[in-house]
């Protein structure tokens, strides 16, 4: 389902790049368009991880490096029956995750500092086992590509605002579509984050809340972590995020600082409160002790050692 919810994407995103071609520059700015945006596409589908992880500056981490992330990591994927991913760090503040890549074989998960010095052992296997469900879903090549395309539609709208004189001056100017092209152009970066909400279902987050609870064996670890990103996550910006907004679908909770802008503007999380309240439903069938009350402000928790899985608890 997932591969067809990407090809339905990517046809989407290359009929966009085609009709530009057609206003701008008539049939061959078609012919070229559709060109640039067959070498988008593959570009996206091969490298767009890559492209990602750069673009938030995440460095790798080796078992050498982070000893106790990367064996948590590698238990945790284990315990999913997939391959362990690539494992980077984020050097930001603001309590966070992703998942990034094409399929298990080709998949890594960055979290930032900020994650490791909040929460414990145990919130921090449960967000984890959260970013190996999307892995094991196969979300990530969805979202991935998606962000990576409507970055490349946003530069494009941006190109030509800036440098639109360039298509509608001088001898260009008796072309009858050419103020239509440059408005449907400079429209196409929020019609890409429309399109990243469409393609990607706010359900995903669900779907990956409880994969990840079968995965860990425990969704009060990850309800615990919810509560603690959602509340630190708010007051810490991450600036690679506000500079490429269109990632934002990535995380595990929304980036990008306030409650204005696109996050207002285009949900791509569902409620933090809905996904607790949905992870206690489970202990509760699952019969797990309940959570322990989480005071209404967190003071700093001090960064933990992690090692392997803690044991689940059950009442």
């Amino acid at each position: 389902m997932n591969l067809v919810r990407t090809g339905l994407l990517l046809a989407a995103l290359t009929a966009l790049f085609a009709m530009v071609g057609l206003l701008v520059g008539g049939e061959a700015g078609m012919v070229v368009a559709l060109v640039l945006a067959g070498v988008a596409n593959l570009f996206a589908w091969w490298n767009s991880d890559r492209l990602v992880l750069a673009w938030h500056r995440a460095r790798p981490i080796t078992p050498a490096s982070e000893p106790g992330l990367y064996r948590l990591v590698a238990e945790l994927a284990a315990q999913a029956g997939m391959p362990t991913p690539r494992v980077y760090l984020i050097d930001s503040p603001q309590p966070n995750a992703f998942a990034t890549g094409r399929d298990p074989a080709h998949a890594a998960v960055a979290v930032t500092r900020g994650l490791l010095d909040l929460l414990d052992q145990e919130e921090l296997a449960g967000v984890i086992a959260h970013e190996l469900a999307h892995i094991r879903h196969r979300d990530t090549l969805t979202m991935t590509v998606a962000a990576t395309l409507a970055g490349a539609i946003s530069a494009l709208a941006n190109m030509v605002f800036w440098f639109g004189g360039l298509f509608y001056g001088g001898e260009r100017r008796d072309h009858p579509l050419g103020l239509v092209g440059t408005l449907l152009l400079l429209m196409l970066a929020p019609l890409a984050a429309t399109l990243i909400q469409l393609a990607i279902s706010r359900t995903r987050e669900f779907a990956a809340d409880r994969g990840g609870a079968e995965i860990c064996g425990n969704p009060l670890w990850l309800a615990r972590a919810l509560e603690k990103i959602e509340a630190y996550a708010r007051g810490r910006p991450l600036a690679t995020a506000e500079l490429h907004p269109e990632t934002a679908p990535l995380f595990i909770v929304n980036p990008l600082a306030g409650e204005g802008g696109i996050a207002a503007l285009f949900q791509t999380h569902p409620p933090t409160e809905a996904r607790i309240r949905r992870l206690l439903e489970l202990a509760r069938a699952m019969r797990l002790r309940p959570p322990r009350p989480m005071p209404t402000h967190h003071a700093p928790a001090r960064p933990r050692r992690f090692g392997s899985v803690p044991p689940t608890r059950r009442g």
